[in-house]
């Protein structure tokens, strides 16, 4: 056997610069007086390959003497010592489990949850944004809540309200990590919250028209023009945009009209369509927007598809608003609390809320059509004038 162990500590610390051998294929190669590398080089299938150990000094001389022994081990059972090392990197970086990949598969846990799978990307887009670029490759078990500071302090007040969705995908995916058998620190998002302080940016509501200014409102969309027309059956029925957008007569049956799931911002429940009860304002409102229905859509775009989400907004723009469409809701929500003695639950369903926990929702098989039918003939009346009594449910 080829003599091993030839080299000393002391030779090696002030061996000149070369290659030294220490036998058995180990070789210390020195670029100057004070730093080189370990090379081990072997015999296998007939090739004479080289393999790096290792820096010297931050390896030392009985540490390469280590690493190769156990690379001969390799060599002597016919295995290349250098794939051996390739793929023991490759599982570790598999098991770091990363911070990138336990998001993803958090996402992916949560995509039916989420509507129309999360394709439209709100859920993950925050992480994606604003904590992989900087934590995305660090093992999730190493995260403390010094890293997330550090991270989120940037946008934490200047756009608070992603900053504070992207600490809480964030704390999700430190849960999923710890399901998963990880060891995390389920507490350090909270940390991070603590010392990152509390936001200076305050969430604003969009304005709302008062209650009380509604009927006068109403009574100037006169003109039998889309915006209009789509202005008022937004008011009559306290739906968003989106939903009064993309009205279709094949979803429109009578006094009700059913929106599809997708067209409703998204709720845990929202597996089932919503049915809208229409007065007989709101009836007559999509009869006269059917005469220019194109594709069975009642408020069609100029050239193609539906109106834009901007168009209801800017013409309340050009009147030189503050409220805009949305705030509409708050406006039947505000009327309703204090004109009339609706029941909660009634009350946050004809807006399309989803009320009560997961185990109520269960048994509570209704959707209090018929009182709602009741609420928003009122309310219909009310915006048209009609009447200004007061809503009362016995």
């Amino acid at each position: 056997m080829r003599e091993l162990n030839k080299l000393s500590a002391a030779f090696v610390k002030s061996a000149p610069a070369g290659k030294h051998g220490d036998g058995g294929g180990l070789s210390l190669h020195k670029r100057s007086a004070t730093s080189g590398k370990w090379i081990f080089k072997f015999s296998l299938h007939g090739k004479r390959p080289e393999m790096g150990l290792g820096p010297y000094p931050e390896v030392s001389l009985r540490q390469a003497r280590e690493a190769a022994t156990e690379a001969r081990q390799h060599v002597r059972e016919g295995r290349s010592p250098i794939k051996v090392r390739q793929k023991e990197r490759r599982e570790a970086e598999r098991n770091l489990h990363l911070l990138k990949d336990i998001a993803l598969d958090a996402f992916e846990a949560r995509k039916a949850e989420l509507k129309g799978d999360g394709k439209a990307g709100r859920w993950f887009t925050p992480l994606e944004l604003h904590v992989l670029p900087k934590l995305g490759r660090v093992p999730v078990a190493e995260i403390d809540q010094i890293d997330i500071r550090n991270t989120l302090a940037p946008i934490w007040h200047e756009k608070a309200d992603t900053a504070y969705k992207a600490l809480g995908r964030l704390a999700i995916c430190m849960k999923h990590a710890a399901a998963l058998g990880l060891e995390v620190d389920l507490n350090a998002t909270e940390k991070a919250r603590a010392l990152l302080g509390k936001q200076r940016h305050k969430i604003t509501h969009l304005p709302a028209l008062p209650w009380k200014e509604v009927p006068a409102f109403y009574r100037s969309l006169s003109e039998p023009i889309l915006t209009h027309l789509a202005m008022r059956l937004l008011i009559l029925t306290a739906m968003r945009s989106k939903s009064v957008r993309l009205a279709h007569l094949d979803q429109i049956e009578g006094d009700t009209w059913t929106i599809p799931a997708e067209n409703m911002k998204s709720r845990k429940d929202a597996a089932t369509d919503f049915r809208v009860p229409l007065s007989p304002e709101a009836q007559e409102v999509i009869s006269e927007a059917s005469k220019s229905a194109r594709d069975g859509y009642l408020f069609p775009g100029v050239r193609k598809g539906v109106i834009s989400d901007a168009t209801m907004s800017r013409y309340m723009e050009r009147r030189e608003m503050e409220a805009r469409p949305h705030g509409f809701r708050s406006s039947f929500r505000d009327w309703v609390a204090e004109t009339t003695n609706t029941p909660h639950e009634v009350a946050e369903t004809a807006l399309g809320h989803v009320v009560g926990g997961s185990v109520e929702r269960a048994y509570r098989r209704t959707d209090h059509l018929e009182q709602r039918r009741a609420l928003m003939c009122r309310w219909a009346d009310y915006v048209t004038a009609k009447s200004g009594e007061i809503v009362r449910f016995g």
